[in-house]
């Protein structure tokens, strides 16, 4: 039985992934998929689309795969089904923008586990069921792992220090993956797209419906072009695939320009790597007494009364005396 798999299916990029392939019945590793199997924690919006797509071969796993026994249960269900997996679509991930002392414990956990340790860890899982099938195929026909990274992994990102460095992982595992997996005849693809029409932008900033701002919203791509042409470039066994002109650019710019030029620029495009402005708090008042008339004081009192008003200054700014 020949399958396609792909986590974090239940939106954005992986929707479009379970969407194109059920449509398509693509085929990788040889014959069509029988199943596709989609893994995702919103077991009703799977639930949805099986049923609007493809009630016999779509698959759900309703599952958080940063929970201690999602892998385990994946992994057991792998063993009793033995299956050629085809297609591996590895593309759940969150991220969470903020300077990095303002992004909680939790969050900078779950992008970590998520992004880099469940993704490598379920690659690890699925080969052994790629790679008896690429070792029958030839390279063009031979199973593909396509690993969604991103072109904030190409250099630091204040602002987004965590994510940034997390997708830089993704990108460095995947491209050793793909020289490691040529002998078999599979191909890791490297998919890296700057910003895309997705939830992704209301779960970074925790407001919903929140969209791209300032200059990333000039770079903001529809997830079916990406998917389709990502598609290609997996069949094509290509080992890095940078999505859009703009992302090109960023790409070489972030070989040949020096890093600290790089990092300067970000901190001057980007609000979140400022930190907050802080308001002065205003000056406290300071009320001088009042003067009495001098018609009602004694003779040579108003010197007097001039003197003791300067000391009360003088003692309101303690070390200007002198």
């Amino acid at each position: 039985m020949n399958i396609a798999v792909i986590t974090g299916a239940s939106s954005g990029i992986g929707e479009q992934f379970l969407r194109q392939l059920a449509r398509e019945r693509s085929s990788f590793g040889g014959v069509p998929f029988e199943e596709i199997w989609v893994i995702a924690r919103r077991s009703d919006r799977l639930l949805s689309m099986k049923n609007e797509l493809d009630p016999v071969r779509i698959r759900i796993f309703p599952l958080d795969l940063r929970s201690d026994t999602a892998l385990d249960d994946l992994q057991d269900e792998l063993r009793k089904r033995n299956p050629a997996i085809g297609l591996l679509v590895n593309c759940a991930g969150v991220g969470y923008n903020g300077r990095f002392e303002t992004v909680s414990r939790d969050k900078i956990h779950k992008m970590v586990a998520l992004n880099c340790s469940v993704l490598a860890e379920f690659t690890f899982i699925c080969l052994p069921y790629m790679i008896p099938t690429g070792d029958l195929c030839t390279y063009p026909t031979g199973p593909r792992v396509l690993n969604i990274a991103s072109s904030a992994g190409f250099l630091p990102q204040p602002g987004f220090a965590v994510y940034a460095a997390t997708k830089s992982f993704v990108i460095h595992f995947s491209r050793a993956l793909h020289a490691e997996l040529r002998i078999h005849n599979i191909a890791s693809v490297t998919v890296c797209p700057g910003p895309v029409a997705t939830e992704f932008a209301s779960v970074a900033t925790g407001i919903p419906g929140a969209k791209a701002k300032g200059f990333k919203s000039l770079f903001v791509v529809k997830p079916e072009q990406l998917v389709r042409k990502s598609i290609l470039a997996a069949r094509k066994g290509r080992g890095l695939y940078v999505y859009g002109v703009s992302q090109k650019i960023l790409h070489v710019l972030s070989k040949i320009l020096p890093a600290r030029f790089l990092l300067f620029l970000v901190v001057k495009l980007s609000k979140d790597a400022h930190p907050p402005k802080r308001v002065a708090p205003e000056p406290a008042k300071v009320v001088l007494p009042q003067a009495s008339s001098a018609a009602q004081l004694p003779a040579g009192a108003e010197s007097v009364q001039t003197s003791v008003q300067a000391a009360r200054i003088l003692s309101l700014y303690p070390g200007k005396s002198g």
